[in-house]
């Protein structure tokens, strides 16, 4: 579809609101070894430093996905960004990222900061279209269940 022309069934970006906490502990919880609960993420997004957002269908029911970044002077983080497994491969990250990543910037954010799992290959082709570049790796970071702890890849982009 062309940029400009936005269909009406296409997915919003919207900011995150406390009511939608429990649909994202669901979608967290679906894509992560730890998922966070609820109270963990509505207590994140409260916080004056982080900027909270959603992805929802496009009747603005449906919590697809979200993300939670965390910022200070010109630096910020990328807490985590996660999309409904069922969703993926839609352009919704993508989405959710540059909202973050416009958000930040204009709030004067120079460098925006992220750790991503080393196997993550679809986030890590995502990232570095958007200009992320490894800046340093923790391994052994992600604990799996029956299997070797994943290396957590950090990651750095400048505005």
């Amino acid at each position: 579809m062309w940029p400009f022309a936005r269909s009406s069934a296409d997915p919003v970006v919207r900011l995150f609101t406390p009511a939608r906490a429990g649909a994202c502990a669901a979608i967290h919880a679906a894509s992560f070894h730890r998922g966070w609960s609820a109270q963990e993420i509505a207590s994140l997004a409260a916080e004056s430093s982080v900027l909270a957002h959603v992805s929802l269908d496009s009747q603005e029911k449906t919590v697809l996905g979200f993300s939670l970044a965390r910022h200070v002077g010109e630096e910020a983080e990328i807490l985590t960004i996660v999309v409904d497994p069922a969703r993926q491969g839609r352009g919704l990250g993508r989405a959710l990222l540059q909202t973050q990543l416009d958000a930040l910037s204009a709030l004067g954010v120079s460098e925006v900061f992220l750790e991503v799992e080393a196997g993550n290959a679809a986030a890590l082709t995502l990232y570095r279209k958007l200009g992320f570049e490894q800046v340093g790796e923790r391994k052994a970071y992600y604990a799996k269940a029956g299997e070797p702890a994943a290396a957590a890849l950090i990651l750095r982009r400048r505005a």
